[in-house]
């Protein structure tokens, strides 16, 4: 009775908030349902779908990627930096490496994660033992096969999630009903075994879960549900993960003698998913963006956006802050919180579209149109903006703060980088990874993708260091800003070095020393401009240069903002992940809570 109980209430929770927000995924409409035991809920294909969506609803909300997992925890890096302020205890401290066990913001989302794990232990466990699984329908045991892999899937993500933030932890694979009466305080278990058991788990995923044009075969319709080619891409990224540098519990950042094993499982998996044709990238990054992200479109033609964590609703249960935490303010509404690096503006060729992507050089006025241009170290990162949105657009008076906009988790292009990055550890920057790299590169330059274009393509005859370091680079040109950069360094031991690169470089840029003594002091935008384009020409808003001197007069019909100046010491550098400290702060501290509800569970080193 007391297993029974559990599950009801697990079940319950489950439900009804999948009901109260459809979470994220939009295909459901279905009525609420307050107690439900497994039977009921495991006995036909419709009750099983809304148990997995509420797996999928763990994605989203105020302490998923709503906000916190996705806009706080990846901060502070070589890209961007987290809000301006004193010390709090919360959102700053969690950005400059100063968190502790009682920071307000790291229990929820701690709680969440292993919400998903249990949600998706109640789906894995009893969806194979429906009796629809192996006596039903063709097109019943297809869709209920789906079901599996996705929660299998799905799992692997949450623990992958909690893995990169806090380290090695329980290995939670069974119901808390089955855990409660068999290990109910279990212990930290190596985050290489726990990797290993969800490549395991997603190795099985694949065979389970279709390509995107499998879906109507089995009677699925296209949606935001994970295929074939996310299960894959989502392994080739765990492999690097495991294969990779991580802080372990003595204190020592490190990673395991067989390495290699992992970077070959990364490199086939990301291979299969190009091989396939399924995915391809989107001929516009602006494009992608623009037109399909912050369009909220539903269709994805080309598959690139290959993991969403969809948010709807309106509340902090289920949508997401998306554009109101960070991008740049329209009638001063939003925060503004993310600022983008002068280094890492400057990072980008000037010919690269990318940069007016992930970099927002205005605000916007109380009219929603007129941009106000920003001083370097005010530039917020753009890949979400509210005056991008549309379907419907956003009314520059609204201040609302969630805008149902999606995360994303796994993008194309991010396979692509991946195939490179292993083909080159284990072959050396063979044609096929100069391919999947200078692919990537064309787009963001705006060039024809399939076309070898000497201008943007990297030069040939690069060693195998220079290739990865021309890689590590290219990653953070094309996904910056989407919650990858630090655990990339992490996982390649680079973080320290890099943060301290990064501050060196900040206050060489504050003095005007070379090579940043040729930059412009002050910038010109046009006091009537309604470009979102940070370039400079007669079209946009900008009137010089950002890689020039500037003109010593202020032009006509424009407004002067003091660009390079001692203020990049002042503010950006001041604040930049000054708490630090290697062989601590690669990780997050355990939540109290958490150890006080679990006697076994020991705080990571340092804190």
């Amino acid at each position: 009775m007391k297993t029974k109980k559990i599950n009801q209430l697990s079940l319950a929770l489950a439900l009804v908030v999948v009901m109260a927000v459809t979470s994220c995924n939009k295909f459901l409409d279905q009525k609420p349902i307050t107690d439900v035991s497994t039977d009921v809920v495991f006995s036909d294909v419709p009750s099983a779908l809304k148990a997995l969506a509420g797996v999928y609803s763990r994605l989203v909300g105020d302490a998923g990627y709503g906000i916190r997992v996705s806009l706080y925890y990846p901060l502070d890096n070589d890209e961007m930096q987290g809000p301006t302020g004193a010390a709090d205890n919360d959102r700053r401290d969690i950005a400059r490496y100063a968190a502790t066990p009682g920071n307000a913001q790291i229990t929820n989302p701690f709680n969440q994660m292993f919400a998903g794990i249990e949600y998706a232990n109640i789906c894995i466990a009893n969806i194979p033992k429906m009796a629809l699984y192996t006596t039903g329908t063709d097109q019943e045991k297809k869709q209920l096969q789906r079901m599996y892999g996705e929660a299998l899937t799905l799992r692997a993500q949450f623990y992958t999630e909690a893995i990169r933030n806090w380290g090695d932890l329980p290995a939670h694979f069974e119901p808390a009903s089955v855990m409660a009466t068999t290990n109910p305080f279990p212990s930290r278990t190596n985050r290489d075994t726990l990797y290993d058991r969800l490549l395991e788990d997603l190795k099985l995923a694949a065979t389970l879960v279709p390509w995107r044009n499998e879906l109507s075969a089995i009677g699925d319709g296209a949606d935001e549900r994970i295929t074939k080619g996310t299960v894959k891409g989502l392994r080739a990224r765990i492999a690097l993960y495991r294969g990779g540098y991580a802080l372990r519990q003595d204190g020592v950042v490190k990673r395991s003698s067989d390495y290699l094993k992992y970077y070959q499982i990364a490199r086939d998996e990301a291979s299969e998913v190009m091989a396939s044709n399924q995915h391809s990238l989107n001929p516009s990054f602006k494009g992608l963006w623009k037109d399909q992200v912050n369009a909220r479109a539903v269709a994805d033609p080309n598959g690139e956006l290959m993991f969403q964590a969809s948010g709807i609703g309106g509340v902090g249960a289920g949508d997401t802050k998306l554009a109101y935490y960070n991008g740049p303010s329209v009638n001063g509404l939003g925060n503004k919180s993310i600022n983008v690096l002068p280094s890492y503006f400057y990072a980008f060729d000037s010919t690269d579209l990318r940069r007016d992507v992930t970099c927002a050089v205005y605000n916007v006025a109380a009219d929603g149109i007129t941009k106000i241009g920003q001083t370097i170290t005010s530039i917020c990162d753009g890949k979400y903006r509210r005056d991008w949105i549309s379907n419907p657009t956003v009314a520059p008076t609204n201040a609302i703060q969630y805008f149902s906009l999606k995360w994303q988790i796994l993008r194309y292009s991010d396979v692509m980088l991946m195939f490179a990055e292993a083909e080159n550890e284990i072959n050396g920057p063979t044609a096929a990874a100069y391919n999947a790299v200078n692919q990537v590169r064309r787009r963001g330059y705006g060039k024809p993708i399939a076309t070898a274009n000497a201008a943007v393509d990297l030069p040939s005859g690069l060693s195998k260091a220079d290739f990865f370091k021309a890689l590590v680079k290219e990653r953070s040109l094309e996904l910056g800003g989407e919650g990858i950069r630090k655990y990339d360094l992490i996982r390649w031991n680079l973080l320290a070095s890099t943060i301290a690169d990064t501050k060196a470089t900040l206050l060489a840029m504050s003095t005007l020393t070379a090579p940043y003594d040729k930059l412009p002091i002050a910038m010109y935008y046009k006091t009537t401009g309604t470009s979102d384009d940070n370039t400079f020409g007669p079209n946009s808003l900008w009137v010089n240069s950002f890689y020039t001197t500037a003109p010593t007069a202020t032009p006509a019909g424009t407004t002067k903002i003091v660009w390079m100046s001692a203020a990049i010491n002042t503010t950006a550098l001041a604040r930049y992940a000054t708490g630090f400290v290697t062989g601590k702060s690669e990780l997050l501290p355990i939540p109290q809570p958490a150890r006080d509800a679990n006697r076994n569970l020991t705080q990571n080193p340092g804190y």
